[in-house]
């Protein structure tokens, strides 16, 4: 029997999910907060393009569960962000 693979449908998030990883891999890379907060507000701007996608479906589950991780990949953003006042 052969396995079929899944992919998902979702053009947007399968574009923007390569550059959302390697953003992530520099804000945990990054020696200070200025430079965590700089990849953190371009994250925060690619994230917020997924959650404003005009062919979200809130029937559909992959859809939902993209929303959910971009949802929280935000959250994770702006607290970084959020940290660099703090630290002044």
């Amino acid at each position: 029997m052969e396995e079929k693979k899944t992919e998902m449908f979702c053009l947007k998030f399968r574009e923007k999910e390569p550059i959302i990883k390697d953003l992530t891999n520099k804000i945990n890379k990054a020696k200070d907060i200025r430079e965590k907060v700089k990849y953190a507000e371009m994250l925060k701007k690619e994230v917020d393009e997924i959650l404003s996608c005009e062919d979200y479906d809130e029937e559909n589950l992959e859809c939902q569960s993209f929303r959910l991780i971009a949802k929280l990949r935000k959250k994770t953003a702006e607290l970084i962000i959020k940290a660099k006042k703090l630290v002044k």
